[in-house]
């Protein structure tokens, strides 16, 4: 597998499972019913933000993650990223693979630490993943978060420190 800048070309491979997660309803805080265009403005980072894909050999978009300044201005030096996965490639080490060149990527940039806002509780593959790459629970946003099966759910706020 490969992790290389997203382009535009890539972005009708990342749309399909994009739109699937999301209208899921299970993992993101976006509408449901997110349209191409505005899913695009959300996820193709403008600078200083990136936007990475995660490819097979044979050229299938595995997986994207985008990383930003999770703040503006003094808030700057903390990085937010966010990470999606093609269901059919789920349990593979996408997102691992993803989120290692993500803190690496923002330690190399310059940022001190990395913030997840609004990581849903009941996510608990992700929730196990950043555990294990050092990441704690800094809050928690009781019932937070509507999900479609279990009601509403917390959202954590999810931070480590990059140096």
């Amino acid at each position: 597998m490969e992790i290389r800048p997203a382009t535009a070309a890539d972005w009708p491979l990342i749309w399909p499972f994009l739109r699937e997660i999301v209208a899921a309803g299970e993992t993101y805080t976006w509408p449901r019913d997110v349209t191409e265009e505005r899913a695009r403005a959300l996820w193709m980072a403008a600078p200083p933000g990136r936007t990475v894909v995660a490819v097979d050999p044979d050229g299938t978009v595995l997986g994207s993650a985008k990383l930003a300044p999770n703040q503006a201005g003094p808030g700057d030096h903390v990085a937010n990223a966010g990470f999606m996965v093609a269901p059919a490639a789920a349990g593979r080490g996408v997102g691992r693979a993803l989120a290692a060149h993500v803190l690496a990527t923002a330690r190399a940039d310059g940022y001190r630490a990395m913030q997840f806002n609004a990581v849903v509780a009941s996510n608990t593959r992700a929730v196990r993943l950043w555990r294990s790459l050092g990441f704690a629970v800094v809050g928690r946003v009781p019932e937070g978060f509507r999900h479609p099966d279990q009601g509403y759910v917390d959202l954590l706020v999810m931070y480590r420190r990059l140096d």
